[in-house]
């Protein structure tokens, strides 16, 4: 059985999401954000580094949200999420998948700062830096949410949960509303029912 590992909050919510899109049974394994509980003894010796997701299927683990969503659609992709090889969108749903944690990881720096490191240690020049490539990142996308309303011109994807998970994130710490295709993306990904379940 697929078991989730997953804190509220944080970058799991992409494999919760994407497991909801699914439709499929899972077991949800609800952890505290907080460094005492995922560095307890228990979670690392089934996530050696201490962070979610982490996911399991029967002897089978995987600690990478890019490659946890690659896995759930090549083993349990109900007909519309998956691009497999030879697809004519094969090289676009990748691209999207992984470029997700490029805009993820500028986020996560935010979080950083403005949430982990101590107020006096935080950095104003790290910050401005960062919410400019976040912005940068998220303009990206712009052009191809103009032709049509999901990244890819077949529909909604696994592609969408990453990518959309990223905006969710971006959105606490930047102003995405000149981004007017990015906004309206967001919105329609947000009133999903299967975002909704995965807050």
């Amino acid at each position: 059985m697929i078991e989730l590992y997953h804190c509220k909050g944080a970058r799991s919510m992409r494999s919760l999401w994407l497991l909801h899109e699914m439709q499929i049974e899972f077991k949800l394994n609800e952890i505290e954000f907080s460094m005492a509980a995922l560095r307890t003894p228990e979670y690392l010796g089934i996530s050696p580094l201490g962070r979610v997701p982490c996911l399991t299927d029967n002897d089978r683990t995987i600690f990478e949200s890019g490659a946890i969503c690659q896995y759930l659609c090549e083993n349990y992709d109900n007909g519309n999420l998956y691009r497999a090889p030879g697809h004519s969108e094969r090289v676009q749903w990748l691209q999207w998948i992984h470029f997700a944690e490029t805009i993820a990881v500028h986020g996560a720096s935010l979080v950083q700062q403005k949430v982990f490191i101590a107020p006096e240690k935080r950095s104003e020049v790290v910050q401005k830096i960062e919410s400019r490539r976040l912005f940068i990142a998220l303009e990206i996308l712009e052009p191809i949410l103009a032709e049509h309303d999901y990244l890819l011109q077949s529909g909604f994807s696994a592609a969408d949960t990453g990518v959309g998970y990223s905006i969710h994130l971006a959105q606490e710490f930047i102003d995405i509303t000149p981004l007017e295709n990015v906004q309206r993306y967001y919105d329609r990904l947000s009133n999903r029912k299967a975002f909704k379940l995965a807050l």
